[in-house]
């Protein structure tokens, strides 16, 4: 075969390899056997041998497994990846409709309808994919959202995700691939139960555990450093978002979700679920929630409920995003999976904050589709809210990996031999006194036990697993840590950096290769954001949102540890619990001490990123009421880029306060401390 005849001949075979593909990965319509399939691509891959000029890393026929990867790299996305606030009840979903249309004024003026948009909550893991010129390029896990870990190799081994992107379509005019300069598509990867069945099958003839659930095995494959051992899982994938796009002559499509959905499905060529419907208002979605709970369990694949969402994505910037989730957008849950068991007893164990939290430990029962034999009671209000007592038979409901809960007592199946519970008047693990304190947050309070020895072993055992956690030292598990302080390698976190090889390689069922892996990972994991720092620190009430909130605000370690109350309080979403908590951590001895140990022993704190400096610098603002032209949401990113600062509260300090529709309490405020206050109107004018 002359060499142009050879040309011909790999572009015909990879446009039928390509479309075969789709007939079986993505249409469900296999036409060929998968000898057949496998015959094209051998005749394809001697071709290419024989002329390696036309190789294509994006082509089908490069769909294989590379050698083991060393590690995950992180990556940071462009664009942040959301999270989705859960409802479970019809009343709970007509409260999100009420809080958002307050965003969009046209719709209370009678201007606007809004319509919804329902798919599936495919129970799976969340990835993106990011193509460059049509070609796949890198793959990345959710993370945090903010930061991921590169998974590319993985999903290539995924024969639902198209390598190269074709554009065909008679609605969009046909397209060239390389005019597709720039898209990031986000979508689930989830294991279908045929595929489970089957994998569970090898696993009970190798006489090994079986796999509870298809997200489980999804998400660990993903996980695999080989990704050969990915191919072998089966995986599939659908896509649900295009959140990034730079498509010449195109840049205006879609404009609605529901469009984006057929967009990613008939022009692009995606597995994109058929399971989904626009309606014209809740009614409508309530009724195609129902509809998919009679057929959810005939599925091929794991649901655990319904997405819905604004249609028009217009909306989506008004409406705005809080935290770590948008508004736009909320999950429908399906009533959790239910199961009755008996109180065997109940046993208090010690956080890393010293507070002692009940656990019921009852006959190991199947529930969602895994054996659990505990479910947590949060605390001793909880107890007396259940009228819980050792003994009784409880309902217990389990939702995705949560650790069950106890919802229900069945007190009508009492025998009179049911014990109270007590919380004990001595810590269980070193037997100091137990004292209790009333937490508040927000409007509610409970009442909270804890173990008052600042240096009980359970609470520093807890913190220590919290810590390697938050520095992603993942060699360090729970039992090699138990392994090291009690052969006193270390005393507290901050010894962790000092450990040499000689030190582990000399202990009992360590070696040298396992020496080395944990030293070098605890050495390449000593730099740390300060956002992770202050969360590793494990202080009262600081999450990863708040910690992230502390380092965007004061920048340094030094500049939050000499703040004051008042300007931590300052901060949006950080209330006077929290702000107290904050204070009191750093003017504790044992606390700077600690710090100071770390960085004597190499931990090196990142500076936090820092506002831009603007027109706005040095200036602080309160928002107040709804504005008619943006969210409070978009008004804050606004202020933010420009240098300036939103805070929660109005002080003398405050700079201006910006009302809106409705204005509250921090508009009395403003008046009366003589605090300037600006309408919208005037705020536009600043910002412009």
């Amino acid at each position: 075969m002359q060499k142009f005849e050879a040309q011909k001949r790999i572009k015909k075979l990879r446009h039928e390899i390509q479309r075969l593909r789709k007939a079986y990965h993505i249409e469900n319509a296999p036409s060929v056997t998968d000898d057949v399939y496998e015959s094209l691509i051998r005749e394809l891959r001697a071709l290419l041998s024989e002329y390696p000029e036309f190789e294509d890393a994006n082509a089908p026929e490069n769909r294989v497994a590379g050698k083991p990867l060393d590690k995950f790299v992180k990556v940071k996305h462009q664009v942040r990846m959301l999270s989705l606030n859960d409802v479970f009840s019809p009343e709970e979903l007509y409260e999100w409709e009420k809080r958002i249309t307050k965003f969009i004024p046209k719709y209370h003026a009678g201007e606007f309808p809004i319509e919804y948009f329902c798919e599936l909550k495919l129970d799976g893991l969340a990835v993106s994919l990011i193509y460059q010129n049509g070609n796949f390029i890198k793959g990345a896990t959710r993370g945090d959202g903010i930061i991921g870990e590169d998974i590319t190799e993985n999903l290539r081994m995924i024969k639902s995700i198209p390598l190269k992107l074709s554009w065909e379509d008679s609605e969009y005019g046909k397209q060239s691939v390389t005019t597709i300069n720039y898209l990031e598509v986000r979508g689930e990867v989830i294991m279908r139960k045929g595929v489970l069945k089957n994998l569970n099958k090898i696993q009970k003839k190798l006489g090994k555990s079986l796999f509870a659930n298809t997200r489980n095995v999804a998400a660990g494959s993903l996980r695999q450093l080989d990704p050969g051992l990915v191919a072998e899982r089966k995986l599939d994938f659908f896509a649900y978002d295009i959140v990034s796009r730079k498509i010449e002559g195109k840049e205006n499509l879609p404009l609605t979700h529901a469009e984006e959905h057929d967009f990613l499905r008939n022009v692009l060529h995606f597995n994109v679920d058929k399971h989904e419907r626009i309606c014209r208002n809740l009614k409508e979605a309530k009724k195609f929630i129902e509809e998919i709970k009679k057929i959810r369990e005939k599925l091929d694949y794991g649901t655990d409920g319904v997405v819905i969402s604004l249609n028009n994505q217009n909306f989506y910037e008004q409406v705005g995003i809080v935290g770590k989730a948008p508004r736009y957008m909320i999950a429908y849950k399906y009533p959790a999976e239910r199961a009755t068991t008996i109180v065997k007893d109940v046993r208090v164990n010690v956080g890393r904050t010293g507070v002692l939290t009940p656990l019921a430990i009852f006959e190991p029962t199947l529930v969602a589709g895994s054996m659990v034999g505990k479910a947590t009671l949060h605390n001793m209000d909880q107890i007396n809210r259940l009228d819980l007592r050792i003994g009784d038979t409880v309902v217990i409901e389990k939702a995705g990996d949560v650790i069950p809960k106890v919802v229900e007592v069945l007190t009508r199946m009492r025998t009179g031999k049911e014990k109270k519970v007590k919380i004990p008047e001595h810590c269980p693990a070193c037997g100091s006194k137990v004292g209790k304190k009333t937490v508040s947050e927000d409007v509610s309070s409970s009442v909270a036990y804890y173990c008052v020895n600042p240096k009980c072993p359970a609470k520093d055992e807890r913190y220590l697993e919290h810590f390697v956690s938050v520095f992603e030292i993942y060699e360090l598990g729970p039992k090699i840590l138990r392994r090291f302080k009690d052969e006193g390698l270390i005393t507290d976190a901050a010894d962790i950096f000092t450990l040499e090889k000689e030190d582990i390689a000399s202990l009992e069922r360590f070696g040298e290769k396992s020496a080395e892996n944990i030293v070098e990972e605890i050495k390449n994991k000593k730099k740390i954001p300060l956002s992770r720092f202050l969360w590793a620190l494990g202080i009262l009430h600081v999450g990863e949102e708040t910690a992230r909130d502390l380092a965007q605000n004061f920048g340094t370690l030094a500049r939050l540890m000499q703040t004051s109350i008042e300007e931590i309080n300052e901060i949006e979403n950080i209330g006077p619990a929290v702000s107290r908590s904050v204070y009191d951590f750093f003017c504790d001895k044992n606390h700077l001490n600690f710090i100071k140990k770390l960085e004597k022993n190499g931990v090196i704190v990142e500076k936090g990123e820092k506002k831009k400096a603007g027109k706005f610098t040095g200036l602080s603002f309160v928002l107040t009421g709804t504005l008619g032209t943006m969210s409070r949401e978009i008004a804050k990113e606004r202020i933010l880029a420009l240098g300036g600062k939103v805070v929660g509260s109005v002080s003398k300090n405050t700079s201006f306060v910006i009302s809106g529709e409705d204005s509250g309490s921090k508009l009395k405020n403003a008046e009366k401390l003589g605090v300037k206050v600006l309408d919208e109107k005037e705020f536009l004018k600043m910002l412009s």
